[in-house]
């Protein structure tokens, strides 16, 4: 396996009816595009179906597959994380297990990067399988995020996208805790090019990313890559400000004018509105403390308990001594990672 062109990262969680089929179909497209120099690196999130044996039977029968399973689940983009502090390959591939994105558009993907892209990354033309709600909420998110990104992140895109070892190393060298690798790898810079494909229903199984993921999923996007936030709530705190020196002066314009105001309703309205607002302002400062709060932890971004490849066990720990005995830069130490055999 010396020599490994290309790495497949795919996180996978709860995937035992798709992962059969994935494997089958990404191998042949490895084999398509650089032949026997790739390996599929197979994370397993936590699960609590059969994901992670099935990951192990697929490495002990195919030597080019690298299964990973982490103590406990992480979530998505944790888990996308530890597959690229494993993978090796020259070029990687980021890909979800669901086949919702297709394993065949990789030679076209290495293609594009022949001609000199930094990252190719999948750009959603359609999108298969999908509920009315849930193509208008993406499709809300993905214009809002652009406008208030100080970064620009390109509209209707995923994870799925090749990088080259240049991009995935400073990716990898980036140690926040709340990550949105989309907007990560639009942060490095270099020359990205989107390739537009439309987007299959799942294989099978159930999404992962149910309405409260959905929503906290965006909350990391918006407050890793902009301050508006914080802007909007000086805004309305200053808008609050105004409002209540127009009543103090409407007040004090009535007790000139001899004008007795029983005031309980007006008072009651004031109260509420300041109320509201002081709420939307703590609420906005309160995410972007708690984000900091978690970042001066240093806590490793995720623990790893094993990886398994062609029928061996091997401790993490053992890797990671054998990576450092050899001089490699970038150690998954150095990284933050935390390790166990």
């Amino acid at each position: 396996m010396a020599g490994i062109k290309l790495s497949v990262v795919a996180p996978c969680y709860n995937e035992e009816a798709v992962l059969t089929d994935f494997h089958r179909r990404m191998s042949a497209a490895c084999l398509d595009a650089v032949g026997d120099a790739h390996e599929i690196v197979l994370v397993d999130d936590g699960s609590s179906d059969r994901t992670w044996a099935m990951i192990a039977e697929l490495a002990e029968r195919d030597a080019h597959v690298v299964g990973v399973r982490l103590f406990r689940n992480h979530g998505h983009q944790l888990a996308v994380t530890a597959g690229l502090s494993v993978a090796k390959g020259a070029r990687v591939l980021l890909i979800d297990a669901d086949l919702q994105d297709p394993p065949e558009l990789l030679p076209d993907m290495m293609s594009i990067m022949d001609g000199g892209a930094d990252v190719v990354y999948g750009q959603r033309a359609s999108r298969s399988g999908e509920t009315a709600f849930k193509l208008m909420t993406a499709s809300i998110f993905y214009r809002l995020l652009d406008k208030v990104s100080a970064v620009p992140i390109p509209r209707d895109t995923g994870d799925f996208r090749l990088m080259n070892r240049t991009v995935v190393d400073i990716l990898c060298g980036m140690p926040e805790q709340h990550r949105f690798i989309r907007g990560m790898v639009s942060w490095i810079g270099g020359k990205q090019v989107a390739l537009p494909y439309a987007r299959e229903a799942r294989f099978a199984g159930t999404t992962k990313y149910p309405l409260r993921k959905m929503i906290a999923f965006a909350t990391d996007a918006m407050t890793s890559f902009s301050t508006v936030p914080l802007r909007l709530a000086v805004w309305l705190g200053m808008l609050s400000a105004v409002f209540a020196f127009l009543i103090l002066a409407y007040a004090v314009a009535q007790w000139v004018l001899g004008n007795v105001v029983p005031g309980w309703a007006s008072s009651l309205v004031a109260i509420s509105f300041f109320s509201g607002v002081q709420m939307i302002v703590m609420g906005v400062f309160g995410e972007y403390l708690g984000r900091v709060v978690q970042e001066v932890k240093r806590r490793p971004l995720f623990t790893i308990a094993e990886i398994r490849q062609t029928a061996l066990v091997q401790p993490f720990a053992v890797r990671e001594a054998d990576s450092l005995a050899a001089g490699g830069a970038g150690s998954l130490v150095d990284r933050g990672v935390e390790a166990s055999a």
